[in-house]
Formats: C-alpha cells, sequence, structure tokens
C-alpha cells in the first residue's frame, strides 16, 4: 500500500491577487538600460538625419515619392491592421485585406504585429499606470520612447499572462510574421525598399537605404506621438477624468489616431473617433473602401446619441474637435 503523501501544489497567482492600480500611477523605480536598444535606436536616428540631409540635396524625386509611399502604406498598416483590427476587433476583414494588412505592418516595422497587440492590450487595460507598457505618467520622452530602452517593468510582465491573445494566435497571418519575422520583416521593412530606387531608377546604394532609415525612423516617431503627446496634450471631450486627450496635429500626422479621449472611452469604434469619415481619419476612409468591396465588414460604431451624453456628463466642456465650448 502507498504510503499517505499529502501533494503540495504552487498555485500561479491570479490576477484578481495583484493591488489594483489607479491612473495616473508610477512607483519608483530602477531602470534598468538595454544597451542594444540603446545602438539600434541611436544608429536609426544618426543614419535618418544623413537620410533627410541626402533627401534635401541628392536624392532623385522617384525616391523620395517612393519613399512616401511606403510610409503612407507603413502607417496604416498599423492603424488599420494591428490597431484597428486585430487589438481591438473593431471590423473584420477578410483574408485577402489581412494579407494586404501584413504586408503594410512589416513595412512599419515595430516589433512583430502579435508583440505589438499584446503592448496595447496592456495600455488600454493599464492604460497610464505601470503595467502600461508606454506609461505616459512618467512623461513625454518615457512613453514616446524611453520604454523602449529600458527593460519592461515588472507589473507589466507580471500582468501580460492574463491579457488574452487566444484570437491572436488563432490567426494564421499573425503567426506567419511571427515565425518568419527576421526574413521577411528584413526584406519587406528594409531589404527591398532599398534595392527598389538602385535597380528600377539608378538611385546609389548610399542614398537609397539612408532614405530607407529616415522613412522608417519617421513611421515610428509619427506612430509614437500617439503613446506620448495624445496622452499629455490637448482637450477631453467625452472623459476628463482620464490623460488620453483630443490632439489635432496628432491626429493629422498619423491618419486619424489622435482622437485619442474619443478612442479610450470607446476603444471598440473602428473610427477610433466621433467624426468618423473626415479628411483627417485617413485610416477610417481606408476601411470604408474595403468594406465597399466587401473586404471589411461587421464595422463597430458608437450611437451618436450616446456620446453626447457621455460628453455632457464627463467631458471637459470642449467639443469634438478639442476646442472648448463658447456659451
Amino acid at each position: 500500500m502507498a504510503p499517505n503523501i499529502t501533494e503540495e501544489r504552487c498555485l500561479e497567482p491570479t490576477e484578481g491577487e495583484f493591488e489594483k492600480l489607479i491612473a495616473p500611477q508610477a512607483a519608483p523605480r530602477k531602470f534598468q538600460i538595454v544597451y542594444r536598444n540603446i545602438l539600434t535606436f541611436g544608429y536609426g536616428h544618426i543614419a535618418a538625419l544623413y537620410g533627410l540631409y541626402l533627401g534635401l540635396t541628392e536624392a532623385m524625386w522617384k525616391t523620395i515619392f517612393f519613399n512616401y509611399i511606403l510610409f503612407v502604406l507603413a502607417a496604416v498598416g498599423v492603424t488599420a491592421g494591428a490597431h484597428r483590427l486585430w487589438t481591438h476587433r473593431a471590423y473584420k476583414a477578410t483574408m485577402p485585406l489581412q494579407i494586404i494588412l501584413i504586408f503594410m505592418n512589416t513595412l512599419a516595422f515595430q516589433n512583430t504585429a502579435i508583440d505589438w497587440i499584446r503592448d496595447h492590450r496592456m495600455h488600454h487595460r493599464y492604460s497610464d499606470t505601470d503595467a502600461d507598457p508606454h506609461n505616459a505618467t512618467r512623461g513625454f520622452f518615457y512613453s514616446h520612447v524611453g520604454w523602449l530602452l529600458v527593460k519592461k517593468h515588472e507589473e507589466v510582465k507580471k500582468r501580460g499572462k492574463f491579457i488574452d491573445m487566444s484570437d491572436i494566435y488563432a490567426n494564421p497571418v499573425l503567426m506567419f510574421q511571427k515565425k518568419y519575422a527576421i526574413p521577411f520583416i528584413g526584406s519587406v521593412c528594409f531589404l527591398l525598399p532599398t534595392l527598389v530606387p538602385v535597380y528600377y531608377w539608378g538611385e546609389s546604394l548610399n542614398t537609397a537605404w539612408h532614405i530607407c532609415l529616415f522613412r522608417y525612423i519617421l513611421n515610428l516617431n509619427t506612430t509614437f506621438l500617439v503613446n506620448s503627446a495624445a496622452h499629455l496634450w490637448g482637450y477631453k471631450p467625452y472623459e476628463k477624468s482620464i490623460k488620453p486627450v483630443q490632439n489635432t496635429v496628432v491626429t493629422f500626422i498619423v491618419f486619424g489616431e489622435g482622437f485619442h479621449n474619443y478612442h479610450h472611452v470607446y476603444p471598440w469604434d473602428y473610427r477610433t473617433a466621433e467624426l468618423g469619415n473626415n479628411r483627417l481619419n485617413f485610416t477610417t476612409l481606408f476601411i470604408d473602401f474595403f468594406a465597399k468591396i466587401g473586404w471589411a465588414y461587421d464595422l463597430k460604431t458608437v450611437p451618436e446619441a450616446m456620446v453626447k451624453v457621455r460628453a455632457k456628463r464627463t467631458g471637459d466642456g470642449s467639443d469634438l474637435w478639442g476646442k472648448i465650448k463658447t456659451v
């Protein structure tokens, strides 16, 4: 007969056992620098400045136009793809559209889309606290790029395991990018954009490479403005108790993503803005185009009456453009 053994089990903690974090919150911490990221971001920005110089002095107009098109495609690959489609599931997309979006997203190279989605779901769940990967409570530099130069906060690491990513890991398009990240991202984001100008219209390799890096770094920093400037400077027509704001400049630069106070109140709205279809919200127009041909569907929106009631109840008194109303 087997001896009477009492089994002891070490159970994983549940999210409910963690301290509740109330924004804005940022406890004292010791930053652990990731020197590899310091070097890569440092080189990237210095090379981008040289690329800007070459763009003003030597680059062919075809190279500049080509990289502008790539800039727009990459930006929308983040806004319409990683953000509105895959993170928030604000609409659904057919397989052909998802394939287009993953190529566009790869042009932007902001880690793999899966990493981006996990961080952004964390950002919304724990916005402006230490469990937010780019906690804006720590200021502009940290929320803009500093969070990528240091190791993740312990709150991010321990709470990240409770973020539901089952829909993402079941997506073959996203898993393809993750599985073949190095050759796929390296080719789409850097190699092809450099070689096309050299091969097709005789641009110098030096100029093509540095213009490519300028486009890439510009894409990064415009997206980063949503994490930084759109959490610091602007108005709050819908919810005055949170940090995200309406920032028209950011909206213009990032194709509709700067209506951030609205977005944090209604993250499931595919437009990310009450304004919806307007010239500052190019991403919405992009989605609407594919909705017309049947490649995007189940577009989620918020009833206008609901928005107005919420704005009157919890807003700061500004209008949907972020301008203070006058009586």
